[in-house]
C-alpha cells in the first residue's frame, strides 16, 4: 500500500511521453465544422419543394453561407456534442407568366441560431425574398413557408441526430466497438463440431493460400477515388506546392518538386520521399507518420485522369499501411483514410472551390 500523500502508481494516469490517448481515455475534442458544411450542404442543397404544383416550380439551391462552430467530445465512447451554427440556404422559383414566358423569383431561408443546446428543439427559420416583392415572390414565398420550411427543418433534425451519434467520428467509433459472437447457424442450429483426431493419427498442417496481390501480414492497402470540378494540372499543382498545402491545411509544408527530393506535411507528421512524378498524371512517393515504427514506409499513388474538360479524377492507391503504429494504436489504416478523405481531399474542395 502507498503511503499517506504518495499514491499508488498503479492507479495514477500518467501522461505518455508519445502524446497518444491509449483508448480515448482523455476526453479528445474533434473539430465538425468542416464535416458540418459538407454534411448540410448535403442535405439542404437541391431539395425539391414544389415540382409544377399549381404552375409553381421551387427549390433549394445552395448552403450560401455556414458560420459558428461544431465539434464532438469523445470519452471511451460517450459522445458529446457542441454545436452553434448560422446557416443561410438559397432558393428559387419559377412560374409561367403571361404568353408562356417563365418568370423567376429567388429567395434565402435563413437559420439565425442552430445549437446543442436546443436540439430537442426545431430552430427558428426565417424566409425572405431577394429582389422586389411581386406577386410571384409572395407566392414563392407563402409556398415556401408552407411546404418547404417542414422539409428543411426536417434534414435539420437529420444532422442533429448524426451529430448526436459522433459526427465525423461515428465511423472511428463504431470499428472500436466489441465485434459480437459469431451467429449460429442457419436454422438455429449450432456447427457440428469438428471430427476427433486419432491419437496415432497426426492432424494435416493447414495448407497456405496467398491470393495473388493480397497484403502482407499486419499491413492494408487504403485505395478510393476522388472526382474535382478541375483541370488535373491545378490538381497537381495544388498536390505539389508548400505554400498552398500550407493553405489548405493551415499547417507547415516542405515539398521538393523533383525525384528523389523529401517532403514533410502536416507539422513534419508525414514525411518522404518522391519516386516518380508525371505533371497533371502521376505523383509516386515513400511515405510514412512520425508514429509508424521506425523505417517503415508505405507506398502512394496518385493517378490523375481528366475524362472530361474541366472534370479529374484522382484514383489514390496506398500500399504497406501498418496495421498498428509503434505505441500499439490500431487504428493507423482507418486514420490515414479518413485523413486523406477530410483533411485533404474535402479541404481542397472547400479552399478552392472544386467541389462536387
Amino acid at each position: 500500500m502507498a503511503k499517506y500523500g504518495e499514491g499508488d502508481k498503479r492507479w495514477i494516469v500518467e501522461e505518455r511521453a508519445d502524446g497518444t490517448n491509449v483508448h480515448n481515455w482523455h476526453w479528445a475534442e474533434r473539430d465538425c465544422l468542416e464535416w458540418s458544411r459538407a454534411r448540410l450542404s448535403a442535405l439542404l442543397a437541391g431539395l425539391t419543394v414544389l415540382d409544377g404544383e399549381g404552375g409553381l416550380t421551387l427549390r433549394t439551391t445552395t448552403l450560401d453561407k455556414l458560420d459558428g462552430e461544431a465539434y464532438v467530445n469523445i470519452r471511451k465512447g460517450k459522445v458529446i456534442p457542441g454545436y452553434e451554427l448560422s446557416l443561410t440556404l438559397s432558393w428559387e422559383a419559377e412560374a409561367a407568366a403571361e404568353g408562356g414566358v417563365l418568370a423567376k423569383v429567388a429567395g434565402a431561408a435563413e437559420v439565425p441560431y442552430l445549437a446543442d443546446e436546443n436540439a430537442d428543439e426545431d430552430p427558428d427559420l426565417r424566409v425572405t425574398v431577394r429582389g422586389e416583392e411581386t406577386p410571384l415572390a409572395r407566392r414563392a414565398k407563402d409556398a415556401f413557408l408552407a411546404r418547404g420550411k417542414p422539409l428543411v427543418l426536417e434534414k435539420i433534425r437529420e444532422y442533429v441526430a448524426a451529430m448526436a451519434k459522433g459526427g465525423p467520428a461515428r465511423d472511428e467509433l463504431e470499428s472500436k466497438k466489441t465485434p459480437t459472437k459469431a451467429a449460429a447457424a442457419p436454422g438455429g442450429t449450432a456447427p457440428a463440431p469438428a471430427p476427433a483426431v486419432k491419437k496415432d493419427e497426426a492432424a494435416p498442417a493447414p495448407k497456405e493460400k496467398k491470393a495473388k496481390g493480397k497484403d502482407k501480414e499486419g499491413f492494408k492497402t487504403i485505395e478510393m477515388t476522388e472526382k474535382f470540378y478541375c483541370r488535373a494540372k491545378d490538381m497537381y499543382e495544388i498536390l505539389m506546392d508548400e505554400n498552398r498545402w500550407r493553405g489548405f491545411t493551415q499547417s507547415n509544408a516542405r515539398i521538393s518538386r523533383e525525384v528523389g527530393g523529401e517532403f514533410s506535411l502536416f507539422d513534419g507528421s508525414i514525411t518522404g520521399v518522391n519516386e516518380e512524378l508525371q505533371e497533371g498524371k502521376l505523383i509516386a512517393q515513400k511515405w510514412r507518420f512520425g508514429s509508424w515504427p521506425d523505417g517503415l514506409y508505405s507506398s502512394v499513388r496518385l493517378v490523375f485522369d481528366e475524362p472530361e474538360s474541366g472534370v479529374t479524377v484522382i484514383k489514390l492507391k496506398q500500399t504497406d499501411v501498418p496495421e498498428e503504429d509503434k505505441y500499439g494504436n490500431s487504428t493507423v489504416v482507418e486514420n490515414t483514410e479518413r485523413g486523406w478523405r477530410e483533411l485533404i481531399f474535402q479541404r481542397i474542395r472547400g479552399v478552392f472551390g472544386f467541389g462536387i
